[in-house]
C-alpha cells in the first residue's frame, strides 16, 4: 500500500466548470419564468450544471444517501441522550426501514447505504455489505486517548475514498451524506472548535437526541479536554482525525474529498458532516465548491463550521435527528432545481 499523502487532493480537485456555469446563467436569463422568481433554485440549477459540465442540466435521477456509522468511546461519559454503544440499534432501524432517514429516502427515490466503520457490536450482527469497511469496534475516548491509531486512521480514510469511487462508478449523480453515531457530535464539535480556534462552550450543542443541562456540562468538559489533545496536531489533518475524530468521521472526510475528485456533488447534513467538511477544506480549498448544506440543525458547531466554509443552508427547520434526515429533506429541493432548469421552456 502506497503512503497516503493528503496534499495530493489539493492538486486533484478542480472547481465545477465556470464556463458551463456562465452558460447556465445565460440560459436561465432566457427562460419564460422571470430571473429571480425561483430564488435559490436558480443557483442550485447552475451549480449542478457546472458539476455535470452540461447545459441544460440533467435531472437528478440516481441520488444516494450514504450514512457512515460508528460508536465513540467518549459516549461513556454520558454526553449523549442515547446509551454508549447504541449505534447498532440506529443502523438496524435504517436497515429495517423504520428510521426517519429510511422513510424520507423512500419518498425521495434515493437508495440508502450504510457503511460501518466502528460500530460497537460483533460484525455478524449486521449484514456483510454494511460491515466490510469496518476498522475497529468503537473509536477511543478522545478526552484521554486517541480515537484511532495512525494505521486505523489511514484505513478509515481509504475506506471513505473507496466508497466515493464505488458511488461514482455506479452512476450516482448526487449524494446525501449523513452519519449514524453515539458520541459523534462530541467528536465533531471538538474538530470544529480546534480548527476555528474557539472554546468548547461556543460549539457544544444538545446533540441529536437533546440532552439536559448536566449532560451538556459533561459534554462541554469532554470537548475541552479533547481540545487540549487536538491543538498540538492541527497541522496534520489525518493525525487530527486520529486524535479526536474517529473512524466514521475520518472516512467521511475521505469520502468528501474523493467525491470532489470524482466530480460528485454532495448534500451535507448536520454538525458531523459539517465538521468533516471543515477538515476536508483544510486539505483542499476547492473541495467545498462540490457541496451544499442541506439544513441548519441549530447546533452551534454546525453554524460555526458552515460559516467558515461559506456554505448557506438550504433549509432551516431545526432538524436534529441526524442520519442524513435534514439533508434528505433538502434533496427534493435540489431535484426540483434541476428539473426546472432542464424542462422550463426557453423564450425565442
Amino acid at each position: 500500500m502506497s503512503a497516503l499523502n493528503l496534499d495530493d487532493f489539493a492538486h486533484l480537485i478542480e472547481r465545477p466548470d465556470g464556463g458551463v456555469r456562465r452558460d447556465a446563467e445565460e440560459r436561465r436569463a432566457r427562460l419564460a419564468v422571470p430571473p429571480g422568481a425561483l430564488g435559490r433554485l436558480d443557483e442550485l440549477g447552475e451549480w449542478l450544471a457546472a458539476a455535470q459540465q452540461q447545459v441544460p442540466v440533467r435531472p437528478v435521477e440516481r441520488p444516494r444517501a450514504v450514512l457512515f456509522a460508528g460508536d465513540h468511546g467518549v459516549a461513556e461519559l454520558g454526553v449523549s441522550a442515547r446509551p454508549a454503544g447504541g449505534t447498532r440499534d440506529l443502523v438496524r432501524a435504517v436497515l429495517d426501514g423504520s428510521s426517519p432517514a429510511a422513510v424520507l429516502a423512500r419518498r425521495a427515490g434515493a437508495q440508502l447505504r450504510v457503511v460501518d466503520l466502528a460500530v460497537d457490536c460483533a460484525p455478524e450482527e449486521l449484514p456483510e455489505d454494511v460491515t466490510r469497511h469496518r476498522v475497529r469496534r468503537g473509536s477511543g475516548r478522545i478526552d484521554i486517548e486517541d480515537a484511532l491509531t495512525a494505521e486505523e486512521a489511514e484505513a478509515a480514510f481509504r475506506a471513505g475514498t473507496a466508497v466515493a469511487d464505488e458511488e461514482a462508478d455506479a452512476g450516482t449523480d448526487l449524494v446525501v451524506l449523513g452519519d449514524l453515531s453515539v458520541g459523534g457530535t462530541t467528536a465533531a464539535s471538538t474538530l470544529i472548535a480546534a480548527l476555528c480556534g474557539t472554546d468548547a462552550s461556543v460549539v457544544t450543542g444538545r446533540g441529536g437526541a437533546p440532552i439536559d443541562d448536566l449532560a451538556w456540562m459533561r459534554k462541554c468538559a469532554a470537548i475541552r479536554d479533547a481540545l487540549r489533545r487536538a491543538r498540538p496536531v492541527l497541522g496534520d489533518q489525518l493525525e487530527l482525525l486520529a486524535t479526536v475524530g474517529g473512524a466514521d468521521l475520518t472516512a467521511m472526510t475521505g469520502f468528501l474529498l474523493q467525491s470532489a475528485v470524482r466530480r460528485t456533488p454532495v448534500i451535507l447534513d448536520g454538525v458531523v458532516s459539517a465538521a468533516c467538511a471543515l477538515v476536508a477544506q483544510r486539505v483542499a480549498f476547492r473541495a467545498p465548491d462540490w457541496w451544499v448544506a442541506g439544513q441548519a440543525s441549530g447546533e452551534p458547531g454546525q453554524a460555526k463550521a458552515l460559516d467558515r466554509i461559506a456554505l448557506n443552508p438550504l433549509l432551516d427547520h431545526g432538524v436534529t435527528a441526524g442520519e442524513g434526515t435534514g439533508a434528505l429533506l433538502a434533496l427534493p429541493l435540489v431535484q426540483a432545481a434541476a428539473a426546472l432548469a432542464a424542462e422550463l421552456p426557453v423564450r425565442d
